[in-house]
């Protein structure tokens, strides 16, 4: 019986390595130790050969069912796969094919990220990995080399950003393996190796303190705009990028829905305001009652301008990011420690896993 992707998955280690059969001359070898190899079985000038697809998961079912499609067709053609695959490799190397050239086809591929979040990806990886490793050879890095800058991110206590180009090496190295350059993920044994940050999550009050935030809001004294962007953060909890951006253009009030755009028009002097929704499509989001009465109060307060969270100074620039927090520090709250407009997220998660949602 051909394999699937949960029995691949699922397979575990035993006291001796076993195999486990695709068909048409392909099998995964399960090690004791958890590794699992993709083998292929042929028949070629009289003889039976056995060639390497590579590890799994670097090389998935389907990319080893793929390379055993390829090698039966070079077979039937008179053609040994593995010297095919040598001549491939020779070729290769008359090129380099270095990691940064690799890194570049790789952003390419992942079509899902926003704009703005390539950009941030390709940054980080031109300020602090190109510049140690991007001119080598792909194929000769091993886990040691790919480290290297890495850690220098780590030394400098930046262990959030060390963490994320060790995910983001990883997956590099695991799509020039799935594109044929190299044979095996030398990232992979770098599991562990980089300090776990320890970034704070963002605080929250607990569920049962909500009455009494409700009342502190409701008792706010200061600009209305700000009790208003505090109310409506809590009642829909979306992103503060997404509240201050807001245009009068994206709310459609017959049928109480929020449109948030993948981008948005940038504003003259204001860092990141082309940012829409935080994926690449756009984000519904449907209004309560509440919100709605909210959201008509905004409008015969400052409806006759393109934003809807208007600056104090300035209508044509956004409140500041620091407003709501602002707002519960006036209110009484230490927005480092009990709770802050992020936090809003955190404890409408922790409302719905309680109601069973």
């Amino acid at each position: 019986m051909a394999l699937t992707d949960t029995k691949v998955r699922s397979a575990k280690p035993e006291e001796k390595e076993y195999s486990l059969v695709d068909g048409d001359g392909m099998s995964l070898l399960v090690k004791p130790g958890g590794s699992k190899y993709w083998r292929f079985r042929f028949r070629f000038g009289g003889k039976q050969h056995l060639m390497a697809f590579g590890v799994y998961p670097d090389v998935s079912l389907a990319d080893a069912r793929k390379k055993r499609e390829e090698a039966r067709k070079l077979v039937t053609a008179g053609i040994d796969p593995r010297e095919h695959k040598r001549a491939v490799k020779e070729e290769q190397a008359k090129e380099i094919i270095t990691f940064e050239k690799v890194a570049r086809e790789w952003l390419v591929t992942n079509q899902k990220w926003s704009e703005d979040h390539a950009n941030r990806v390709k940054k980080s990886l031109e300020d602090n990995i190109f510049p140690t490793i991007g001119a080598r050879n792909i194929a000769e890095l091993g886990t040691r080399d790919l480290l290297i800058p890495i850690k220098a991110v780590e030394k400098s206590g930046r262990l959030e950003v060390a963490s994320r180009l060790q995910q983001r090496t990883t997956a590099i190295m695991r799509y020039a393996v799935q594109s044929g350059l190299i044979d095996y993920n030398p990232a992979q044994e770098m599991a562990g190796a980089v300090a776990s940050s320890n970034r704070q999550h963002r605080p929250a009050l607990e569920l049962k303190r909500i009455p009494e935030l409700l009342q502190k809001i409701d008792d706010y004294t200061g600009r209305p705009l700000t009790r208003w962007a505090t109310e409506l953060t809590l009642l829909i909890f979306i992103r503060s990028s997404e509240l201050r951006f807001a245009r009068w253009s994206e709310i459609d009030f017959e049928t109480s829905m929020w449109t948030i755009p993948p981008e948005r028009e940038p504003i003259p002097g204001v860092k990141h305001s082309q940012r829409g929704s935080k994926m690449r499509t756009p984000h519904l989001v449907p209004f309560s009652k509440q919100a709605l009465a909210i959201l008509k109060q905004i409008k015969q307060f400052c409806g006759e301008h393109e934003l809807i969270f208007i600056g104090d100074h300035d209508p044509r620039k956004p409140m500041s990011e620091n407003t709501v927090n602002s707002a519960l520090r006036v209110m009484g709250y230490d927005t480092k420690v009990e709770v802050c407009g992020h936090g809003f997220r955190t404890m409408a998660c922790s409302s719905l896993i309680e109601s069973g949602l």
